[in-house]
């Protein structure tokens, strides 16, 4: 593969662990069991039938934990250090080597999980207020949906998969911006002197 589509598939699959951290380990595992992607030596325990059970598991936590209000927030403040973690894991296996640099994998995968798990992290509390918390279900399911198909992307067509994701990221910062606006626009409850 070249180094771009290499870096590409590397980011594809990154950056989505700020989503949902144990789907996108859980996609590329899968893809390397069946030949869809190549990963790195040292990271070939993905693909064993012990730990796809795992992710398999964990990737159920986390969909539900996600969708049930309060256990979200406390999810994402778990997800803080578990998202970039992830992250830096998937950009390592999968993406280009830096001439056996493996740290700026590290560095680089953690940075792109970590920056989607921070605009998810700030944008939940806003819906919550927005929404009286009506809306975090559909929010997540958008957010597991957009994860999945990212980090397929970036197996069969790494450069559309970064395509995808800058338009998400566009998609995702133009919606926060509009609820920050709107949040600042209401009206705040006004106290009555007796």
């Amino acid at each position: 593969m070249d180094p771009l589509s290499s870096i590409a598939t590397g980011f594809g699959a990154s950056a989505p662990a700020g989503w949902n951290p144990y789907l996108a380990l859980l996609l590329i595992s899968l893809g390397a069991r069946f030949g869809w992607v190549k990963i790195a030596d040292s990271f070939s325990f993905l693909t064993s039938t012990t730990a796809i059970v795992i992710l398999v598991i964990l990737v159920t936590l986390e969909v539900v934990a996600d969708k049930v209000p309060t256990i979200d927030h406390f999810n994402d403040l778990i997800g803080t250090v578990i998202r970039p973690l992830a992250g830096a894991i998937l950009f390592a296996a999968v993406g280009y080597n830096f001439d056996g640099n493996t740290w700026i994998s590290y560095i680089l995968g953690a940075v792109s999980a970590g920056s989607l798990h921070a605009i998810k992290a700030s944008t939940r509390p806003l819906w919550t207020i927005t929404t009286g918390g009506l809306a975090n279900p559909v929010v997540s399911v958008f957010e597991d949906l957009g994860a999945g198909t990212v980090v397929i992307l970036a197996m069969l067509a790494p450069l559309v998969s970064l395509l995808i994701l800058l338009l998400l990221l566009f998609v995702v910062i133009s919606l926060l911006m509009l609820l920050r606006r709107r949040v600042r626009r209401r009206p705040s409850a006004k106290i009555s002197k007796v």
